[in-house]
């Protein structure tokens, strides 16, 4: 039997991918670019202080 976290991890970290990551890198408009780039800052920092 497959170990469940890794797929229960890609599960999760494949939606934060493309709905955060990718328009913060690659969108033309400047307003979806920064307001993706602060919700990953603030889910990174929300990681940070569990780590």
């Amino acid at each position: 039997m497959l170990p469940l976290f890794p797929l229960i991890a890609a599960a999760l970290t494949l939606p934060l991918v493309l709905g955060v990551v990718l328009p913060a890198v690659w969108s033309r408009q400047p307003a979806r670019r920064t307001a993706a780039r602060a919700v990953l800052r603030m889910l990174l920092d929300a990681v940070r202080r569990r780590g």
